[in-house]
């Protein structure tokens, strides 16, 4: 369905809608916080987008979060892990501080795509070009990790949980 952000990231680009088939995977989301203002399709039963500020805003049920890239992710990441009870959409950028202190030793499960994905437009049309990094997908909450290890989507599942 759509994704996260709309804003200037440091790649210069304003808006990286999710793949609809990872959503439509993943079940039905209660908020998506970092939603762009003119979405195609939707993530979650409740929206924030830019506007809002869904830092700012009070965070209730199962959340998903295709956040901001670049420098802004690791305060949507610290959020999601504080949350838990997320879904997060980022790349697999495994060896960053922001990996080590948010996810590492608090996410439940990780769901590593096979590929590297192709996001849509702000007009709802998917990229000609892939993501150029791979991505993840991050469980907060055992029912969320659940999720991602019996979803179709293709990748490898990582049970965190086993590792405590």
């Amino acid at each position: 369905m759509n994704t996260s952000f709309e804003g200037k990231t440091e790649t210069g680009t304003d808006v990286w809608l999710t793949p609809p088939y990872i959503i439509e995977a993943l079940g039905e989301f209660d908020l998506d916080p970092s939603s762009p203002i003119h979405r195609h399709w939707n993530t979650a039963k409740k929206h924030y987008t830019i506007i809002d500020d869904g830092l700012k805003q009070e965070w209730s049920g199962r959340v998903w979060c295709n956040p901001p890239y670049g420098r802004q992710a690791q305060k949507w990441i610290k959020r999601c892990a504080d949350h838990g009870d997320a879904l997060l959409f980022i790349f697999a950028r495994t060896e960053t501080r922001m990996f080590f202190d948010h996810i590492w030793d608090k996410a439940d499960g990780l769901l590593f795509l096979k590929g590297r994905i192709r996001f849509y437009t702000d007009q709802g049309i998917e990229k000609d070009q892939n993501a150029g990094a791979p991505s993840v997908l991050v469980a907060y909450g055992d029912q969320n990790a659940e999720i991602l290890r019996d979803c179709n989507l293709e990748g490898k599942f990582i049970d965190l949980r086993l590792m405590r």
